[in-house]
């Protein structure tokens, strides 16, 4: 037994061993995705950009019931409302800050009118900080950008519910 630990030793045994898993894998096909022209499949419960949602008659769907602000771990959503005239709530400022937002979706979980979501864009960036900065007529416009996405979504989504 100590000849053999000897021999290995003297062959450099875990080196050829490694130098043979290598070589195998230098005849395989490569997996590599080609990222601005190939992209890969993505599910449809990604979270990426969020959006303030409004019903199909353009009134905003937000109640100002602050669910989000409140369930929200990273303290990344700032929910101002008032009262309009007809005794509904409504937000004034809805700001959400993407460099506090870890993006786990309690947020959207917690909405009971489906108000405020997670969309799968991701390709987005900012400059300064203030350009991640989301307010709500961002927020809205991102929605108005990606309705179609979103709604299909939706649909994907109550199969896993």
């Amino acid at each position: 037994m100590k000849i053999w630990k000897t021999i290995k030793s003297l062959f450099l045994w875990e080196l050829l061993k490694g130098l043979k898993q290598t070589g195998s894998h230098l005849i395989e096909r490569k997996i590599t995705v080609q990222y601005p022209d190939e992209k890969t499949p993505q599910s449809p419960r990604f979270r990426g950009l969020h959006a303030l949602r409004r019903y199909p008659n353009g009134e905003e769907r937000c109640i100002a019931c602050k669910l989000c602000e409140a369930v929200c771990p990273a303290a990344a959503i700032t929910i101002e409302s008032e009262q309009r005239e007809d005794g509904s709530r409504r937000t004034t400022k809805y700001e959400i800050d993407l460099t506090k937002c870890i993006y786990c979706g309690f947020c959207e979980e917690s909405c009971p009118v489906d108000s405020i979501v997670e969309s799968r864009h991701f390709e987005y960036h900012g400059e300064e900080r203030s350009d991640l900065l989301m307010t709500k007529e961002k927020l809205l416009a991102n929605a108005v950008l990606l309705e179609d996405e979103i709604a299909a979504d939706r649909e994907v989504e109550v199969k896993y519910r």
